[in-house]
């Protein structure tokens, strides 16, 4: 498709352009693409060069998102593009995010096919991921309007390094949504993201106090780099103060890759030092990820202690709640988004060709 019109930015007087989407602020010569690679200045204006184009589609189980209150063990069709408006140097698809070949971009899809594909193939939900969706705003919200006629709901899954304009309009669009919280101090995000935290803490905020978003929080433990208890102590206290307890936060293993080769794979006892951390400073649902680990990652009853979601990898086993969330043995509410029993998607990983829904 043709390079796509955005609304984010505005001509700075001399020539130049400065994209709005995000707090890089990108000021841009005519032709030049920002950070992101695929926001450019053309014609003294900011167009979108994805729209419509993707690196391929795949059905996931929602909790790969991961997503562990959002329709539980249901099927979700998920898509990104190329580009990352963040440089974090242990990106885990990096082959994506950090992609600077269009050419890599094969599959072509309209916002009507993709809503037409999730529903056909029974998935409830679109995710858009792998990439930042901010960064394809437009192309994102396109499709989640045409999911919403169909009764499909749209996950963004996101750094939320996003400007407040461009918040609200993309996050008005959304139902459930994966915030990654890379670390708790801008030391971090500065040296290995080239970002800032406050702006991230400002979407979480915004998403708490002025959405109806179900998201849930995921944290990449690094060793030596964001796992010390002070740190995790800090994050933690500040989710509960500022959120609250029930959003879930997932705490994740680093493997080295991209360019923190040198760097060991997070053990799994700092996992679950993290999760205990977490459920001291009274978050009600902490688990662990890309490690085997049946107790960190099911869900459990913040009352009473029963188990409500058993889960091994991405498979459900035990299922102790009502069809409205409750738990069966002492009625307390699970936060989330429950309707009726379990899906029964499974682990399951399924490539879609989308040129069969044009």
């Amino acid at each position: 498709m043709d390079d796509h019109p955005t609304s984010y930015w505005h001509p700075l007087g001399d020539g130049r352009v400065q994209c709005d989407l995000c707090p890089r602020e990108c000021k841009l010569k005519d032709g030049q693409r920002g950070l992101c690679f695929v926001r450019m200045a053309s014609n003294g204006a900011v167009v979108l060069t994805t729209y419509g184009r993707s690196s391929g589609f795949v059905i996931d189980p929602i909790e790969k998102k991961p997503l562990n209150h959002f329709l539980p063990g249901s099927a979700v069709l998920s898509f990104g593009t190329a580009g990352c408006n963040l440089t974090c140097k242990f990106c885990q698809n990096w082959d994506m995010s950090k992609a600077r070949e269009m050419d890599r971009l094969q599959d072509f899809a309209t916002p009507q096919m993709i809503a037409r594909a999730a529903k056909e193939l029974g998935c409830r939900s679109v995710a858009y991921t792998y990439n930042d969706p901010v960064i394809f705003l437009e192309y994102a919200v396109d499709v989640a309007r045409s999911c919403r006629e169909e009764g499909i709901r749209s996950v963004a899954v996101t750094a939320g390094y996003i400007h407040g304009e461009a918040r609200e309009d993309f996050f008005q669009e959304m139902d459930g949504a994966n915030i990654d919280l890379k670390g708790f101090s801008d030391d971090f995000y500065h040296k290995l993201c080239s970002g800032s935290l406050q702006p991230v803490l400002d979407t979480l905020v915004y998403l708490k106090h002025h959405t109806s978003v179900w998201f849930e929080l995921t944290t990449l433990l690094i060793p030596g780099q964001n796992d010390s208890d002070e740190e995790l102590n800090a994050m933690t206290q500040w989710i509960v103060d500022s959120l609250g307890p029930d959003v879930p936060i997932h705490f994740t293993a680093f493997h080295p890759d991209y360019r923190m080769l040198d760097i060991s794979p997070t053990p799994q006892a700092t996992l679950t030092r993290a999760r205990e951390i977490a459920l001291k400073n009274g978050i009600h649902y902490a688990y662990t990820g890309n490690v085997h680990d049946k107790a960190g990652e099911s869900t459990y009853c913040h009352h009473c202690g029963e188990i409500l979601i058993g889960r091994d990898w991405y498979e459900l086993s035990e299922w102790n709640l009502t069809d409205r969330g409750e738990c069966t043995s002492c009625g307390t509410e699970c936060a989330g988004l429950f309707e009726g029993p379990a899906g029964e998607w499974g682990a399951r990983r399924l490539p879609v060709q989308m040129s069969r829904f044009r």
